[in-house]
């Protein structure tokens, strides 16, 4: 699948591909008798093969628009397709297949199954789809190796250190095959060498294999690695580049 340059903004007529279409995108939180207003009437397209950063201060919003975008929450307002998909017409168990088949989630804390080795998280989202166990070692051990993780395989999260911790996360993003990236503040706890290597890795997937990566982060270094950066500021987009 090619890259594509984005289309600025949801509405627009484009022929590119989109992989994620919000528009007037609203969520408000309830904290006991107030209302907390995270997003702000956002629309929002992002193409096909791009590597794009939301980045903004904390409580700007990145997390929650990935959220909505991965459908791990829901708006107060608007609407969100990934690809042709449209989430506000899915139901529950709808919504969890297309997580479970189109987007691959890079988290922050890492969220590996402490009791489950690094070859065993990685084959966990594939025995969800209920693929066969010969072809699910294959697969998860193939991922592993290619994130430079050879000899790692049979190690529990905490004989890891933080990056190995991290592309473990990104082969188990990346084994179901999605179309699609989320990656939460991926970089956030990792020392810049190895923040460093984990970009270039991600870079390397998204230009050989033409997935779409979207990041919330606070990093420059991703900031200055991505084809589109875009800001958020109180719940809303203030700019948005694309290099």
């Amino acid at each position: 699948m090619p890259n594509h340059k984005a289309a600025a903004t949801a509405g627009a007529t484009t022929d590119t591909t989109m992989a994620v279409r919000v528009v007037d995108l609203s969520k408000i939180y309830q904290q006991g008798t107030i209302e907390v207003t995270a997003l702000q009437h956002v629309s929002l397209e992002v193409a096909a093969g791009e590597f794009t950063a939301l980045v903004g201060p904390s409580g700007s919003g990145k997390t929650t628009l990935l959220n909505l975008i991965g459908a791990l929450d829901v708006p107060t307002v608007g609407e969100r397709w990934v690809g042709e998909e449209s989430l506000n017409a899915l139901s529950r168990a709808q919504l969890a297949r297309l997580r479970l088949h189109k987007i691959g989630f890079v988290f922050q804390d890492y969220s590996l199954l402490p009791v489950l080795t690094a070859i065993e998280n990685v084959e966990y989202v594939l025995q969800l789809q209920g693929i066969a166990s010969q072809e699910r070692r294959q697969r998860a051990n193939a991922a592993l190796l290619e994130l430079g993780l050879d000899g790692c395989q049979h190690r529990l999260p905490t004989q890891l250190s933080g990056g190995q911790q991290q592309r473990v996360t990104i082969a188990r993003a990346m084994v179901a095959e999605p179309v699609l990236v989320l990656a939460d503040e991926p970089t956030a706890n990792l020392d810049s060498d190895t923040g460093a290597a984990l970009l270039a890795t991600m870079l390397e997937l998204n230009c050989r294999k033409g997935i779409t990566f979207i990041f919330s982060t606070h990093d420059p270094m991703v900031m200055r690695h991505a084809k589109r950066v875009v800001r958020l500021q109180d719940g809303r987009i203030v700019e948005d580049k694309t290099s």
